[in-house]
């Protein structure tokens, strides 16, 4: 599948996701978010991790600033919900994505980078959000899904001062969880989506689903999802099948890196 700014690769069960606006940074333009929602919306239910990454020197340098557009807050507050329903794809769809960053990782690329659930930047990372300087808000629900990452006070300053952070100061932050030499991002998400691919699918979509509701709910609340959810996993039958290859000694033990 492809589309003149989106490629699809679907390598066994991983979905290779590519941003493909390299001269323009992997800027997001309106048509770009609508691929990004329909490719997500109809991944081939053989694919079990996906991996999203940009083509060129930038993951994504944010909103391609040519195609905003003087709207009422009526229009724009539908413009801003498209972007939500497409994002809302990647975090509560139905495969765990590993972003593969480098370069920009700048205003609309660090809520498309937030949305994922697992984040590799390599040396040549860099994050910001400009939209304070050019009097504009975030947007693609950036302000709910980017303080959950590195925090509220470190947010706002980034917005009001222009802050930029290199990768390194990012990884301890919060934005990545993986930081590896430049050029290794995508090669290091691959192998984590490979990973990933290898769990039981329905304790993928308890961590994608239930794992963030659970943050959001009161303590007494989510015990009881919790229980819920821990309930329905191990009642599975692959769930089963493994844990009796651990206890029958047919399957690998945790060991120290």
């Amino acid at each position: 599948m492809t589309h003149s700014d989106l490629q699809l690769d679907i390598q066994d069960d991983i979905a290779v996701v590519r941003l493909t606006r390299g001269t323009k940074r992997n800027a997001l333009s309106d048509g770009l978010i609508y691929a990004l929602r329909d490719t997500f919306q109809n991944l081939p239910s053989t694919v079990r991790a996906a991996v999203l990454d940009g083509e060129g020197p930038h993951f994504c340098a944010g909103l391609d600033l040519s195609e905003l557009q003087e709207r009422d807050a009526g229009q724009g507050v539908a413009h801003s919900r498209t972007w939500h329903a497409a994002l809302d794809l990647l975090q509560h769809g139905p495969v765990p994505v590993i972003a593969a960053l480098h370069g920009a990782v700048v205003g609309g690329g660090l809520e498309l980078a937030s949305a994922c659930h697992i984040r590799v930047a390599d040396a040549s990372t860099f994050y910001a959000l400009p939209e304070g300087s050019r009097g504009i808000f975030v947007g693609g629900g950036g302000s709910v899904r980017i303080p959950k990452l590195i925090g509220v006070a470190r947010m706002t300053d980034m917005m009001m001062t222009g802050r930029v952070y290199n990768a390194e100061e990012g990884e301890r932050a919060g934005f990545a969880q993986y930081l590896v030499p430049e050029g290794q991002s995508f090669d290091k998400a691959l192998e984590l989506a490979k990973r990933v691919a290898t769990n039981a699918p329905l304790t993928n979509y308890a961590l994608m689903h239930a794992l963030p509701r659970i943050a959001e709910q009161s303590a007494d609340h989510g015990f009881f999802t919790e229980a819920l959810m821990s309930g329905i996993a191990q009642s599975a039958p692959e769930a089963k099948q493994r844990v009796r290859a651990f206890l029958e000694g047919k399957a690998a033990k945790v060991q120290k890196n």
